[in-house]
């Protein structure tokens, strides 16, 4: 940068027409001015300028070198200007993975609100529920749902993730109502399929504070959560699933809470971040947006989740 800096000190000096003018431009000294452009000539091995007391011209090699590198520096400092200017601006391309359902669910539909208050923004998503590497990929910010691994990504809380279990009326009336978790072992229970096989471990707190741990079985199982919950739906079991994931379907009826006086473990919704000495303004601008929009009650909250009834 210190050469760019002395080019930038020459081609002053040839527009005002004197090392003096120049320095005082650039709030330099005479000397340093001086100094610079004596150390631009030792880094490039050639002469720059002729001086003399009463004039001051550049050399063929000095008019080269202004010919050919004038637009390079403006070129740079327009870069600059317009990286200074996006460091402080919404612009750019957004980089955001989210899973797939709640993609669908909750981030898509705010997508043209967030975008009409930013029109200099692109935004580019990826639904999966693959666990992209957020460095590797490019990624600017992600969004992750339940416990988070040690990592050296930068979380931030968006909301709570409240989880319990429902069924349909048709298998409530087929197969009763589970009293207590010990009961949970006579159904047949819905799995979801994790990294290390299927979560067939179902840990529930009584009013009381008791714990309890019940391994449940079932016909079904899958890695993808609508797949659990359409068999739900359909009378095949019971399932664990996040309020937001089927609180439509609780509203409506199509499914019916168990247990409801017993609590699963807390999790939580995060937004990710690779490691940044700065954040970057558009990931600011997503996260203070989804913030706002979560907080204080998430959507799938605010109508109340109904509690079970005997059928």
């Amino acid at each position: 940068m210190d050469r760019i800096a002395d080019f930038q000190l020459f081609l002053r000096v040839l527009d005002l027409g004197s090392i003096s003018a120049a320095a005082r431009s650039l709030d330099l000294s005479v000397a340093a001015a001086s100094q610079r452009l004596k150390r631009l000539e030792q880094t490039l091995g050639v002469k720059l300028l002729h001086r003399s007391t009463r004039h001051l011209r550049a050399t063929p090699e000095g008019i080269a070198l202004a010919e050919q590198g004038r637009a390079l520096i403006e070129d740079l400092e327009a870069l600059t200007s317009s990286l200074r200017k996006a460091a402080k601006d919404v612009t750019g391309t957004l980089r955001v993975t989210v899973p797939a359902a709640f993609g669908r669910q909750y981030i898509s539909p705010l997508l043209p609100r967030f975008l009409a208050r930013h029109p200099a923004l692109r935004v580019s998503m990826d639904m999966s529920d693959m666990m992209q590497d957020m460095v590797g990929e490019g990624f600017d910010l992600g969004i992750r749902i339940g416990r988070l691994d040690d990592s050296n990504l930068i979380a931030r809380r968006l909301t709570g993730n409240r989880r319990l279990l429902c069924a349909s009326p048709a298998y409530l009336k087929r197969r009763g109502r589970p009293k207590t978790p010990a009961d949970l072992r006579e159904h047949d229970c819905l799995l979801q399929l994790g990294p290390k096989g299927p979560r067939d471990q179902w840990v529930l707190t009584s009013p009381e504070g008791v714990e309890t741990s019940v391994r449940v079985r079932g016909r079904l199982e899958s890695n993808m959560g609508e797949a659990i919950r359409d068999a739900a739906i359909a009378g095949l079991g019971i399932s664990l699933h996040s309020v937001w994931h089927v609180h439509e379907d609780l509203k409506h009826g199509r499914l019916k809470v168990v247990l409801a006086d017993y609590t699963l473990p807390d999790s939580a919704i995060y937004a990710v971040m690779p490691p940044r000495r700065m954040m970057l303004p558009r990931v600011r601008a997503f996260i203070d947006f989804l913030s706002a929009h979560f907080s204080p009650t998430p959507p799938w909250e605010r109508d109340g989740v109904p509690a079970p009834h005997s059928e």
